[in-house]
């Protein structure tokens, strides 16, 4: 600090019981006031250290905004504003509050401070003003002590406001607080982003279903066509069918789903869905996590039969045999972790895309049930994808040197490559997206409470507020890994086929 003496001629507002006494300090001088709740007062130059052992303004301000925010006195701003950053005077002497302007606060807020829990702060004991009126102080210095470091780091935590509480034994937690929602009104982001957003994401719901159901209605009709190991790739695109079904689904509901409605008796606001108690959102949610999980575990048993007709050298009946092991290991281990999180009552509302999903707000559900199968489906698949390919490229060698035909080996590597990376880039940028939020989320949230905090009079902590491409590419990769389907199945056999049968069509409306 500069210790060149600063004289400012300000004015001292004191609580009418509070008579000033002037006491000279000469170790430290006045400085402004940066505690924006302390700004605009009858004065505007403070000293620190205070009395209290805060070291810095933003150190000081950390156990007394909570209580300003209660508005629950008159003098309430005044007497916290001048106990924690107390008044400087021209003549660099300090002004600290007395007992009576304490104890006048304290009755005022008595009240609220039982209904919301709050701890009065032990530094505000008004026993500890002996004086009766404001007496103005010698400040000595103060270094950095335990007690100043563990003031630093002093956390009130989230308080849950009056309009997102519920009622008790509903076994929702937000926060880290218990009976408590998240508002239906998107924490991070204004209405015009989140319009659009939502048509951002039905947009791109409608091209992934019509590609999945294009690969999907193209099995039908020639259902011996695509035998193993292709097949799971039809089943890949009957998940990822249905995983876009469900955010069309969120895009035309808007939040009715996913957002429980405003109660005018509670005084609560609209809040998301938080737990199984709501059936539409329950039933949208097990869709979605099913179908997106199942959806990935069919890509690596794809890479897995790929493994086998490649790498071990089976024949399309060897690999057709297990396909009973296979449909269970894809709708069994996806099932279990359905079932888990509706026995842990993990089902999230999404106010921006409108659907129920899982790891929204739970940053642990989001490492165990989402980041964690991806990554390990991810690692597994690729491993096995480049095994295939490596023996694929063995097998092209030993063709080029006896002088065979490697033109559908080429063909069948190359369209290998294009569908791996169609799949892959997307679901590795997923994990990224995912991976970057679940790093990110609690200082996204205390920007929220920041910005809130004045309105629900909860404490007001720093902000870093997220950025709206982030989501919009994890919903975009997340729709758009079902489209590569229609990269395989869309050769020039399909399109002969379907102008073929139009033909047909045609000719039979002609008769």
């Amino acid at each position: 600090r500069d210790t060149t003496r600063i004289k400012v001629a300000i004015y001292i507002h004191i609580h009418p019981s509070c008579l000033p006494l002037t006491l000279g300090h000469s170790m430290f001088t006045c400085e402004p006031i940066t505690i924006y709740r302390c700004q605009n007062l009858t004065y505007n130059m403070t000293f620190f250290p205070n009395k209290l052992e805060h070291y810095d303004q933003d150190i000081a301000a950390v156990p007394f905004l909570p209580l300003i925010n209660l508005l629950c006195s008159p003098e309430v701003k005044t007497f916290l504003c001048s106990a924690f950053v107390p008044a400087c005077t021209e003549s660099l002497q300090i002004i600290p509050p007395c007992r009576n302007h304490c104890e006048h606060v304290l009755r005022d807020c008595e009240k609220l401070i039982d209904t919301f829990g709050i701890t009065w702060p032990e530094e505000l004991q008004c026993d500890r003003n002996d004086q009766q009126s404001s007496e103005v102080l010698p400040v000595t210095s103060s270094p950095v002590t335990e007690k100043t470091l563990q003031t630093a780091v002093k956390d009130h935590g989230f308080w849950c406001p009056k309009q997102l509480k519920i009622l008790a034994g509903h076994d929702a937690t937000f926060l880290g607080v218990s009976d408590c929602l998240p508002p239906c009104s998107n924490m991070y982001f204004k209405e015009d982003e989140l319009i659009f957003a939502k048509c951002f994401i039905g947009v791109i719901s409608i091209f992934c279903l019509c590609a999945t159901l294009f690969a999907f209605l193209t099995f039908l009709i020639d259902v011996r066509r695509f035998r193993y190991p292709e097949r799971p790739i039809i089943f890949y695109a009957v998940c990822y069918s249905v995983v876009s079904l469900m955010y069309f689904v969120g895009f035309i509901s808007g939040n009715s789903i996913a957002c429980n409605k405003a109660d005018e008796k509670l005084g609560t606001e609209e809040t998301v869905v938080l737990g199984a108690q709501n059936k539409g959102c329950t039933v949208l949610f097990m869709l979605l996590y099913f179908f997106t999980m199942a959806g990935t575990v069919w890509w690596v048993i794809l890479t897995i039969t790929w493994f086998l007709a490649a790498g071990m050298k089976w024949s399309c009946e060897a690999i057709e045999q297990k396909a009973v092991w296979y449909h269970s290991v894809a709708w069994g281990i996806p099932g279990i972790l359905t079932i888990m999180l509706l026995a842990l009552n993990k089902v999230e509302g999404d106010n921006i895309s409108g659907v129920c999903f899982v790891g929204l707000y739970d940053l642990n559900a989001l490492r165990y049930f989402i980041l964690m199968p991806l990554c390990l489906c991810v690692v597994v698949g690729l491993t096995l994808l480049l095994a295939g390919i490596i023996s694929l490229n063995h097998v092209r060698q030993v063709m080029q040197h006896d002088g065979r035909n490697q033109g559908k080996l080429k063909k069948f590597m190359i369209r290998i490559g294009v569908f791996s990376g169609l799949y892959l880039v997307p679901l590795v940028a997923l994990l990224g997206c995912y991976i970057y939020e679940q790093a990110l989320r609690t200082t996204w949230e205390t920007t929220w409470i920041y910005d809130k905090c004045q309105g629900y009079y909860i404490p007001c902590p720093n902000q870093v507020p997220p950025d709206l491409s982030l989501f919009m590419m994890k919903y975009l990769m997340t729709l758009i890994v079902g489209i590569p389907a229609v990269f395989w199945v869309g050769s020039r056999k399909t399109w002969q086929f379907f102008l073929t049968s139009l033909n047909v069509l045609e000719l039979d409306r002609a008769g």
